[in-house]
C-alpha cells in the first residue's frame, strides 16, 4: 500500500537539486553560463515536443470538443478562481511572495507527458489526452502571461510586460513551431529513441530548479521562509488537487462522459506543468524571488505525480476487474 505513494527517482532528483542549490548555489559568472545552458535546454525540449507530436493523433482527438472545453475550463477558469479565493489567506497565514507562487501555479497550463502517461496507464482516451494537453500548453504560452497580467495586477503583485510575453514566445513557442515543421522527418526517429525526450525533459527541469533555487539561496529565501509557511503550502496544494479532481470527475459524469473520457478529463484538468511553468516564471518574474514563486508549483507537481499514479492504478484495476467479470458472465451465458 505505502509503495504506491513512494516518490519516484525524478522526485528524489528534484529534491536533490534543491539541496545542492542550498549547499552549493550557482553564483557569479558560472550562474550566467548555467542560465544560458538552461535556456538552450528548454528550447530543445519544446522543439522535441513539436517534432514528436503526431498531427494525425491531434486531429483524431480534436473532435471531442466537450471534453476539451471541460479541461480548458478547469485549467484556465476553475484554478484561477480558487487561486483568487485563496487570497483571503494573505497575509494572515501566507506571505505575499508565496501567494504569488500559488496564484502563478493556478494560471499555468496542464502537463503533457505525465497527464498522457497516467491516462494511458488508467485506460483513458489517449488521443484526446494528447490533443488536450498539447493544446493547453500551446494556448498557455499566450494565456498564462495574460492571466498573470490581469490577476496579479488585481492582487497587487504587479503585471507582466510585453517583453516578457515576447521572451516566452521566443523560448517556448518558436522552438515548438520549428519542431512541427520538421515533424514528418524526425517523428519516427524520436519514436525509436524515447530516452532522448525523457532525458531532455527531466534534465532541463532539473537545471531550471537548480538555477532558480540557487538564486533563492543567494537572496536568502530559506532564512525568510518559516516552517509554518511550508506546511501551509502543502495544505494548499492538497486542497487544490483534491478539489479540482473532485470537480472534474463530477463534471465528467454530469455530462455523461465515458469512463475513458472521465480519466482524461481528471488527469489533464488537474495537472500543472513544471516544464512550462518554471521557464515562464524565469521570464515573467525576472529580478524577483523566483525560488519562492516556483516553490508552490514544485510541491504541487510532486503531489500530483504521487496521487495520480495511485489513481491511475485504481482506475486500471477497476477496469480489469469489470472486464474479467464481463468475460465470466458471457462464458456462463454460453
Amino acid at each position: 500500500m505505502f509503495s504506491r505513494f513512494r516518490p519516484d527517482t525524478f522526485i528524489l532528483l528534484m529534491i536533490a537539486c534543491v539541496v545542492l542549490a542550498s549547499l552549493l548555489p550557482a553564483q557569479g559568472s558560472f550562474a550566467g553560463y548555467f542560465g544560458t545552458a538552461t535556456n538552450l535546454a528548454i528550447a530543445l525540449l519544446f522543439f522535441l515536443h513539436g517534432a514528436r507530436l503526431s498531427r494525425a493523433t491531434v486531429l483524431a482527438g480534436m473532435t471531442h470538443w466537450r471534453l476539451h472545453l471541460v479541461v480548458f475550463s478547469s485549467t484556465f477558469v476553475l484554478f484561477p478562481i480558487i487561486g483568487l479565493l485563496l487570497g483571503f489567506l494573505v497575509p494572515s497565514v501566507l506571505p505575499a511572495a508565496l501567494y504569488a507562487g500559488v496564484l502563478f501555479l493556478c494560471v499555468l497550463p496542464s502537463t503533457v507527458q505525465s497527464s498522457i502517461a497516467f491516462t494511458a496507464l488508467a485506460g483513458g482516451n489517449v488521443p484526446a489526452a494528447v490533443c488536450s494537453a498539447s493544446a493547453s500548453n500551446i494556448i498557455g504560452m499566450f494565456l498564462t502571461p495574460l492571466l498573470v497580467g490581469l490577476l496579479f495586477t488585481n492582487a497587487g503583485s504587479g503585471g507582466v510586460s510585453l517583453s516578457a510575453i515576447e521572451g516566452i514566445m521566443l523560448q517556448l513557442l518558436a522552438p515548438f513551431i520549428a519542431g512541427q515543421i520538421v515533424q514528418p522527418w524526425l517523428a519516427g526517429w524520436l519514436g525509436r529513441h524515447k530516452w532522448l525526450m525523457t532525458t531532455v525533459d527531466r534534465g532541463s527541469i532539473l537545471m531550471v530548479i537548480y538555477l532558480a533555487f540557487s538564486k533563492a539561496m543567494v537572496a536568502g529565501l530559506w532564512q525568510q521562509l518559516p516552517a509554518q509557511s511550508l506546511l501551509v503550502l502543502l495544505l494548499i496544494a492538497a486542497f487544490l488537487l483534491s478539489s479540482v479532481l473532485a470537480i472534474t470527475i463530477f463534471a465528467s459524469r454530469f455530462f455523461g462522459f465515458s469512463r475513458q473520457d472521465e480519466i482524461t478529463v481528471a488527469f489533464c484538468g488537474s495537472h500543472k506543468s513544471l516544464a512550462s511553468g518554471v521557464p515562464m516564471a524565469n521570464v515573467i518574474f525576472a529580478g524577483q524571488e523566483i525560488g519562492a514563486i516556483v516553490l508552490p508549483l514544485m510541491l504541487y507537481h510532486q503531489m500530483q505525480l504521487m496521487v495520480c499514479a495511485w489513481m491511475a492504478r485504481r482506475y486500471a484495476e477497476r477496469t480489469a476487474a469489470e472486464r474479467a467479470l464481463l468475460a465470466e458472465t458471457q462464458g456462463a451465458a454460453e
